[in-house]
């Protein structure tokens, strides 16, 4: 029990296919270490069309990263302002508190 970490957040951005690895770059800048990435599909409202009668849904990407909470903060607004989520059709980002985590091994 003693590799348990607490006091853990995890920063979730999703954005178009593609723009993933520049979300990990911005996530950098802002104190993270990197992250994962998850390939994903649309299906808001606005996200589907058809062409030819078929129906098309556009591909986001996923990505997480997991960071201790204190970080969270400059992490979040680096993505936001490197990627201009202010913007619509950007892409969205959010955190989650995550209050146990085990596999993380720290420098020494």
């Amino acid at each position: 029990m003693s590799d348990i970490k607490k006091d853990y957040s995890l920063v979730i951005t999703i954005v178009e296919k593609g723009n993933a690895e520049e979300v990990i770059e911005y996530s950098k800048m802002g104190g993270a270490e990197g992250g994962t990435i998850i390939p994903g599909r649309g299906l808001g409202a606005n996200d589907t069309s058809k062409i030819l009668g078929m129906l098309i849904e556009p591909e986001k990407e996923v990505v997480l990263i997991l960071i201790p909470k204190e970080k969270a903060s400059s992490v979040l607004t680096a993505i936001t302002e490197g990627m201009n989520l202010e913007k619509p059709g950007r892409g969205i980002s959010f955190v989650l508190d995550v209050p146990f985590v085990t596999g993380i091994f720290e420098d020494e």
